[in-house]
């Protein structure tokens, strides 16, 4: 099971002070177990992990094998929690050089409708001209901007380079169930689809078949990752204790450093593979407190690599920062540092060690720095990377985003925010029906 460590914040903060969160963190659970806080139409993902059926998992694993049987390349148009969930865990658990289509078990795994670049959109296109792929197509209205004109342009060439019957095969939808323009094409066309239950948000979804079907077309165990999530689902139930509840600890110890002036927090790893496990995490922090002119600004580096970039302002900038800590206590591979004869670079003395040792003390050194320097550290230790363990990740950090977002109080399940890029958008482009928005914005130009 992932654990929680949040000793090195207790020089900025008391551990009495972190308990005396108990009661409004109970609150907060009790609010999202029984429904009665904010945003309680968007619920859905709270017991997700436990309600999940064999069946439904079996399902979702006969469509991957059908990608698996005509496709060398899927694309996963979607954007936001429509691709990063499943990204975040197919980039973490894949051999990062794989990049062959020759003799593969599984697909290659691409992304597209999460921007609007001409020079990726023509470059994927391109690239796909000679190859068997196939689409998902991620959205619940089907009119996202981004999402809908990647889907248009892949439809296009997929039924072009492959045949409509084909292509009928290796397009799946995953959308409302009754309404919108992606429900309306899957049904036309004859897709075979999935639904996006309404009260579960995009960046709640990776647990629904938004992230399990690309995940399981990978060829990875999305029955284990269930497993994990289901774990932690019990792990950070309303029945357990405060102080034997790791989402608990996180959401109160995060939001008392906020109250003391640390507005940033800083997801760091010592793995490139889990990247996106921190992009994905921004996109759930971010999206789900920052509203009222509130909320801990979600940011984060790949160490060492960023070490060698960010390391001076995160030692010495301004101290309004914490730091989050993703540790991977087993790697899955063994490599030791040889011995040198000419020894010109100094690395000698590292003979015979194996390179996890190396970066667990480059960890270990960094942490210990940047709280000299006034960085308060938490650190969350996975034993290893596999199925099970990131979905105990991805469920702790779910369950611990609603009770924090209560106790900031805001409602951590919408996103009003997000719609003034779209109206501007939408008027510059002169959509139909925003003709006074576009008289407004012109005016301002």
């Amino acid at each position: 099971m992932i654990s929680l460590n949040i000793k090195k914040t207790l020089g900025f903060i008391s551990q009495d002070t972190i308990n005396s969160y108990k009661d409004v963190v109970k609150k907060a659970q009790e609010a999202l177990e029984n429904g009665t806080g904010q945003g309680s139409d968007y619920l859905g993902w709270l017991h997700l992990p436990s309600s999940t059926t064999k069946e439904h998992l079996e399902d979702i694993k006969a469509t991957a094998q059908t990608f698996k049987d005509n496709c060398d390349v899927v694309v996963v148009a979607g954007i936001g929690g429509s691709y990063l969930g499943s990204r975040a865990v197919i980039e973490a658990l894949s051999n990062s050089f794989d990049l062959r289509l020759e003799n593969r078990k599984n697909p290659i795994i691409l992304y597209a409708g999460n921007n609007i670049s001409e020079d990726y959109l023509f470059e994927l296109l391109e690239f796909l001209k000679d190859k068997r792929f196939g689409i998902i197509n991620i959205s619940k209205s089907g009119t996202t901007t981004e999402t809908a004109l990647a889907f248009r342009l892949l439809k296009k060439q997929c039924e072009e380079l492959r045949g409509k019957a084909i292509a009928k095969k290796v397009i799946v939808a995953i959308t409302d169930a009754s309404k919108g323009a992606a429900r309306i094409t899957a049904d036309n066309e004859g897709y075979k689809s999935y639904i996006i239950p309404d009260n579960v948000g995009g960046r709640f979804s990776v647990l629904t078949p938004v992230g399990l079907l690309p995940i399981a077309i990978a060829g990875f165990d999305i029955e284990q990752l269930i497993a994990g999530a289901t774990q932690m689902e019990q792990a950070t139930a309303l029945t357990v204790p405060f102080e034997n509840n790791p989402a608990a600890i996180y959401a109160a110890t995060r939001n008392e450093l906020y109250k003391t002036g640390k507005k940033i927090e800083i997801l760091v790893n010592y793995s490139p593979k889990l990247h996106y496990v921190s992009e994905w995490w921004k996109q759930l922090y971010g999206e789900s407190e920052g509203k009222e002119n509130k909320g801990i600004f979600p940011a984060a580096v790949d160490f060492t690599t960023d070490l060698h970039s960010m390391g001076q302002w995160i030692q010495e900038g301004e101290r309004t920062i914490f730091e989050t800590v993703i540790s991977v206590e087993k790697v899955n591979h063994e490599l030791r540092v040889p011995e040198d004869k000419d020894n010109l670079d100094g690395l000698n003395y590292l003979a015979g060690k194996r390179v996890d040792e190396v970066n667990k003390m480059a960890e270990l050194g960094t942490q210990l720095a940047h709280v000299d320097g006034n960085v308060p550290n938490m650190r969350i230790v996975l034993p290893s990377l596999n199925e099970r363990h990131l979905g105990q990740l991805i469920y702790f950090f779910e369950i611990a985003c609603g009770i924090s977002g209560y106790i900031l109080d805001v409602n951590p399940f919408n996103q009003p925010g997000v719609e003034a890029y779209k109206s501007n958008m939408f008027a510059l482009l002169n959509k139909p029906g925003y003709e006074e928005e576009s008289k407004a914005i012109q005016s301002k130009l």
